[in-house]
């Protein structure tokens, strides 16, 4: 069967969408199909949202399945189009009632986002079957549009070859530091730890001089370090020797970072407002749910730090968690007759 998977970019930016999308072709490939990647460069803002979606609507592609996966390649026309969401547009406001968006909060952005959710309903709705990666996602994507997506889960990146280690004294983290990832809160959180622990953040982004500032400001630079971009050998090998890993985004879609911790039979301290990390993240089994301040973050650290034996129960709980995660049943469903 000829498969080809199609998915935006934004150009020089490279997250979690990206490995998923290759890591989907390669699955792909391996169950004995042909399958390319087709991705087209798209810009999220009110002005230019509209684009790349009207280009995919234009673009020919020969093949027996089309997967479509993030906004806005699933708007390719094609007989046997499966959508495998990653991402659905947040809401100007969440269940607390305080106003945010993908795009701003205006009168014009509004009307953006209108038509975004009568746009999206007929492009995800020609759809022969529609999935998403996550209950979060499935979520927005019912109350902006009103359809209904079957979550599947899947691998992380690097989950053949992440292996648990020994529990030491760094509290890691690989993320994007961008603003939604919220790297920031995991800095200002270590002014308050107590215990002898260290913290690297892995990644490159647009706030990295920032955070940098901000370490120094608050006296942290022999306990904080930012790496920036580590090979998959480092990154391995990190996750495999952390007391734990901390990741506090807000509203997450997934989260890699959680998976790749389970992986490594690490535990995951996290914020009740994570999102899609909290369908892995249970408190007191897999890892720590904190109310998301600096303080209540710093304690779950401590925590960890003065019993090494409940990181270790914690962590091999999340192991078995993920356990069963492969990639062959995923592109079994997606590609079901």
């Amino acid at each position: 069967m000829d498969v080809c998977v199609c998915g935006a970019q934004v150009p020089f930016v490279r997250g979690g969408a990206e490995q998923h999308m290759e890591n989907l072709v390669t699955a792909v490939r391996e169950a004995g199909h042909r399958a390319e990647l087709v991705r087209l460069p798209t810009a999220w803002d009110r002005t230019r949202v509209f684009d790349a979606a009207l280009a995919w609507r234009m673009v020919p592609l020969d093949a027996d399945v089309v997967i479509a996966t993030n906004f806005p390649s699933y708007f390719v026309r094609h007989p046997r189009k499966v959508v495998w969401l990653f991402h659905q547009h947040r809401p100007f406001y969440d269940a607390a009632g305080t106003a945010w968006s993908d795009i701003a909060d205006d009168d014009e952005s509004r009307e953006a986002q209108r038509l975004l959710a009568t746009w999206d309903r007929v492009a995800l709705g020609e759809a022969m079957r529609l999935f998403s990666t996550s209950g979060v996602v499935a979520s927005r994507l019912l109350h902006t549009t009103g359809l209904v997506a079957e979550p599947l889960a899947h691998p992380p990146p690097l989950h053949e070859r992440l292996h648990p280690g020994p529990f030491g004294d760094e509290v890691f983290c690989a993320t994007r530091l961008e603003a939604n990832k919220r790297p920031e809160l995991m800095v200002d959180a270590f002014a308050h730890v107590r215990a002898p622990v260290h913290l690297t953040i892995a990644g490159r982004g647009s706030l990295a001089a920032s955070l940098t500032e901000r370490i120094t400001a608050a006296g942290l630079a022999d306990r904080v370090t930012l790496t920036g971009h580590v090979d998959d050998t480092e990154l391995v090998e990190r996750f495999a020797r952390a007391l734990a890993v901390l990741y506090v985004p807000h509203d997450e879609d997934y989260g890699y970072v959680t998976l790749q911790a389970f992986r490594a039979g690490k535990p995951v301290i996290t914020s009740a407002d994570a999102g899609g990390v909290l369908e892995w993240v249970t408190d007191g089994v897999t890892g720590l749910v904190t109310d998301g301040t600096p303080a209540g973050i710093a304690e779950a650290v401590d925590r960890l730090a003065a019993d090494r034996d409940l990181a270790r129960k914690l962590g091999e709980a999340g192991a078995e968690r993920v356990a069963e995660l492969s990639w062959a049943p995923v592109v079994e469903r997606l590609l079901a007759p």
